[in-house]
């Protein structure tokens, strides 16, 4: 899909079909995904992909009620990095942002996800409200990794809604 094209048509989805992405979808969105930039190439985003029908209910009990609904139908990925590791040097932080840079590169990563994904026919939600415990536990993730966000992932039910977005002079200077 020429890019500009996918930009505009990718959105968030609130109602997928019960139909989950394969195997090679989820490894062609995981190679895509290697290519984000990331500080220092330190590679720390993580990615644990649920399908399986036992675990994608222990997970969604993790996440809000409208959550749950809003991804219903769909695979889920939760996303997580390394702490103390982009950003740093030696376990000493580059500037004051800190483990803030772990975020901005998962970030890059889960932007490239989701194109990634319209690109090949899926459709996404990115969701930061959930439980971060209950995810820990139930995906056995390692204290080491900040949970960040779950995104839905999978084959739309419903029309994409476009939101009007605030005007250039809104949100950029140019000097």
């Amino acid at each position: 899909m020429e890019f500009t094209k996918l930009i505009e048509e990718r959105r968030s989805i609130r109602a997928y079909t019960d139909e989950k992405p394969g195997k090679a979808q989820i490894e062609e969105l995981l190679k895509a995904v290697q290519l984000a930039p990331t500080w220092k190439n330190s590679q720390t985003g993580r990615y644990y992909i649920i399908v399986s029908d036992e675990m994608l209910g222990k997970v969604r009990d993790a996440l809000p009620a409208f959550n749950q609904n809003s991804s219903k139908g769909a695979a889920l990925v939760v996303t997580t990095f390394v702490k103390n590791t982009s950003g740093f040097t030696q376990g000493n932080p580059d500037n004051e942002l800190g483990n803030m840079w772990g975020a901005y590169d998962l970030g890059l990563q889960n932007a490239y996800l989701c194109l990634k994904a319209k690109d090949m026919g899926l459709d996404t939600l990115i969701m930061g409200l959930r439980d971060a415990n209950k995810l820990r536990e139930v995906l056995s993730v390692p204290e080491e990794e900040q949970i960040t966000a779950v995104i839905a992932l999978g084959y739309r039910n419903q029309e994409a809604v476009f939101k009007p977005r605030k005007e250039l002079d809104e949100i950029a200077k140019v000097f």
